[in-house]
């Protein structure tokens, strides 16, 4: 689900973009620049670094969870239904092309060619950059009818997109994340994600990361959005893993624990083995924001990475 970003913290970012910042050091460790603020090429030791620690996740999976992968696209229509463009608009990457016949995707490239601008021939496709890992999921799993008792748990990872350029290293707009989320009963659910956040210690040991776990909120978009979170705050629905990585200053959330109650069941029709609407959460691990993490305490050279982190790792 959603790491949250507080708008106001994305304007104190482009208020501040030439001003240095603490990460700044890691961006020619890491990346190579593409011209495009939160789009990285990415290095082989970063890639070794991340392909690790999704091996690491891989092994705190649940026992009998599903796995799937998601490519980077979602249906437009899920997406829709699942009520992220109401409530993320902002955030939101839509696929467009140059559709049409011959006569106009040629007339489109020969402004183009004539310094003009094509893209304003393009159209929206039925595909939108997906905004999350799990969204696929829960109309996947609402297909097959009733869940089983004592409900599901899915292994999700995708390539994400959202809408939020920054000069900072730890916040991207193309992003990975991995997930897993559990559907249910709301007493099994609750507890799946209670005990979650109780491994939350366990989980920043094995990473030698300092971190607090805070309530914290979805970036809603727009008045309706901000009561929205008020909301969401109240009820304690969503907790985040916090990584401070500019010493004093804001923190970093690389995780979050959600619950969802019964929106998506609703949503989907996904019902439980009682038949009633599940209730459903997630545990999201930002996997590069866990990854610049790992080099902003530790350092660039991994050979000196402190030996519980290089063991999880295995390097």
């Amino acid at each position: 689900m959603n790491l949250a970003v507080d708008p106001r913290a994305l304007a104190r970012d482009a208020a501040s973009a030439a001003a240095p910042d603490p990460l700044d050091w890691l961006a020619p460790v890491l990346f190579r620049t593409t011209g495009v603020p939160g789009v990285y090429l990415r290095t082989e030791v970063y890639e070794d670094t991340l392909e690790r620690l999704a091996a690491w996740v891989t092994r705190l999976r649940p026992e009998g969870a599903e796995t799937y992968r998601f490519p980077p696209v979602s249906s437009r229509k899920m997406v829709e239904k699942s009520g992220y463009l109401k409530s993320f608009p902002n955030l939101l990457g839509c696929v467009c092309g140059l559709h049409g016949g011959e006569a106009e995707i040629e007339g489109a490239v020969s402004r183009f060619e004539a310094g003009g601008d094509w893209t304003d021939a393009t159209t929206p496709s039925d595909l939108v950059l997906s905004p999350a890992a799990c969204y696929p999921v829960y109309p996947l799993a609402a297909a097959r009818g009733p869940l089983p008792e004592g409900g599901a748990i899915f292994d999700v990872a995708a390539d994400c997109f959202r809408a939020e350029p920054s000069s900072h290293l730890d916040r991207f707009q193309s992003f990975r994340m991995r997930e897993f989320v559990c559907m249910g009963r709301p007493d099994d659910v609750a507890a799946f994600r209670d005990a979650w956040m109780d491994r939350a210690p366990e989980i920043a040991d094995d990473l030698g990361l300092p971190f607090r776990l805070d309530v914290a909120d979805d970036p809603f978009f727009g008045r309706v959005g901000r009561m929205k979170a008020v909301a969401q705050r109240q009820a304690a629905l969503k907790f985040e893993m916090l990584v401070p990585l500019r010493g004093a200053g804001k923190a970093t959330a690389c995780m979050s624990f959600n619950g969802h109650r019964d929106h998506f069941g609703l949503t989907w029709d996904l019902r439980s083995a009682d038949d009633a609407p599940a209730h459903t959460a997630c545990v999201a691990f930002g996997m590069d924001r866990l990854t610049v993490a790992l080099f902003a305490v530790h350092g660039a050279d991994r050979a000196a990475w402190p030996a519980r982190v290089r063991e999880s790792l295995r390097l």
